[in-house]
């Protein structure tokens, strides 16, 4: 069985978004393109967006990565504005987005508004008050490796509504096939209706 893989990093897997970062050539794969908190150019904001726009072609899945990280140097408000300025790209080219978030998910929440087409979290594993808070504001939540390992974040897994998942790799080796195998023994259910129901949600958010 072939797996798909949400949100990834490496030019090999077909079954898959491959994350597209600033300045790399284009794949032969499906690929999200976007401009990372961390690699935000203060002085060449718009040639950044420019490169964005010039680079979406027909294999383009989503926006992102992109969003708001506590950690990077980067002032707030020029995250917040290139945040913004994203969003209404994914809204004018109808392209759903991908979120990094680090420490800032109340205020990623508070541009759901801004927003016309779906917004998913990638690589999540906060807490459950964060994952019942997004989830009440109709985000996705992409998981990654941590859920093989971490008990509390299988418990959030486990209470997330099938139709609201997805799983992912990101910058980790290993399996997938793993990763879709714990998930299935967490929600109780089959290999086949899991991976049917991450294909379903990629169909929902691909058509807004």
């Amino acid at each position: 069985m072939e797996f798909f893989d949400f949100h990834h990093h490496k030019k090999y897997i077909r079954n898959g978004i491959y994350n597209l970062g600033f300045g790399q050539s284009l794949p032969d794969l499906p690929y999200s393109i976007g401009i990372h908190p961390q690699d935000i150019d203060i002085h060449n904001v718009e040639k950044q967006l420019h490169w964005m726009k010039d680079t979406i072609l027909h294999n383009c899945f989503a926006i992102g990565e992109c969003g708001l990280d506590s950690l990077v140097p980067v002032d707030q408000k020029v995250q917040e504005e290139v945040f913004l300025r994203q969003i209404e790209i994914a809204n004018e080219i109808k392209k759903p987005v991908i979120i990094h978030c680090v420490r800032k998910f109340y205020e990623v929440i508070s541009f759901k508004k801004k927003a016309e087409q779906p917004m998913i979290i990638h690589g999540f594993n906060k807490k459950r008050q964060i994952a019942e808070d997004l989830i009440a504001n109709n985000f996705y939540l992409s998981f990654g490796k941590a859920v093989l390992y971490h008990l509390s974040l299988q418990d959030i897994l486990k209470s997330t509504p099938l139709n609201k998942i997805f799983l992912e790799t990101d910058n980790e080796d290993f399996n997938i096939g793993e990763l879709y195998q714990k998930v299935s023994e967490i929600k109780g259910i089959s290999l086949d209706k899991l991976n049917e129901q991450i294909l379903e949600n990629l169909h929902t958010i691909k058509n807004g």
